[in-house]
């Protein structure tokens, strides 16, 4: 009996995901209808019944105005990099250099950590090798660096892109804590 009270209540806070994955079971059968609907809520609740993720806590606020900033500037980020890396690509002459960087994310909350790691690495160029939840740090391969400055500029863009997730989802208190900890990293 509490077994299954807990997996009530493991669905119940995991609504979004289950929304998510109907959604995506919705568009793999391009076809918008109550049966296709209703498979993908049960083709969700399986999934996530034999597959179970721990429930992510989402504690803050959703900023309108942040959040179109930070849509805005991942979007013109996501088409200049596809240029730049598609232009290397193309270019004979190109000689790779690439570098692999530890950046430690100074948000505290999983969902926060977790977003900006997902963003950062749907952006070309960028490729992300290992996440450390302890020490709350990505490990990235980045393309096109040559010298530290370089190494330097690819960090201060993966903080930006924290720093705008933050300004988008989180309440006062976890901005409060995040802008204590750049300041104390700096």
């Amino acid at each position: 009996m509490a077994g299954n009270r807990l997996q009530r209540v493991r669905l119940t806070y995991q609504w979004p995901v289950i929304t998510g994955l109907a959604a995506v079971w919705v568009m793999l059968w391009g076809d918008l209808s109550w049966f296709n609907v209703i498979c993908g809520v049960l083709v969700a609740i399986t999934v996530l019944t034999v597959f179970p993720l721990p429930p992510l806590q989402f504690s803050g606020r959703v900023r309108p105005v942040g959040l179109l900033v930070l849509l805005g500037v991942f979007l013109v980020d996501l088409v200049k990099a596809s240029v730049q890396v598609a232009g290397k690509a193309l270019n004979p002459w190109y000689q790779p250099s690439n570098a692999i960087i530890a950046v430690p994310l100074r948000s505290l909350a999983d969902a926060y950590f977790l977003i900006t790691a997902e963003l950062v690495s749907l952006v070309p160029g960028s490729l992300l090798l290992e996440t450390n939840y302890r020490r709350r740090t990505l490990y990235l391969h980045v393309l096109g660096v040559r010298d530290d400055a370089e190494v330097e500029r690819a960090r201060q863009n993966v903080w930006a892109q924290e720093r705008r997730v933050m300004r988008a989802l989180a309440s006062d208190a976890e901005m409060r804590d995040y802008e204590a900890a750049v300041e104390e990293s700096q």
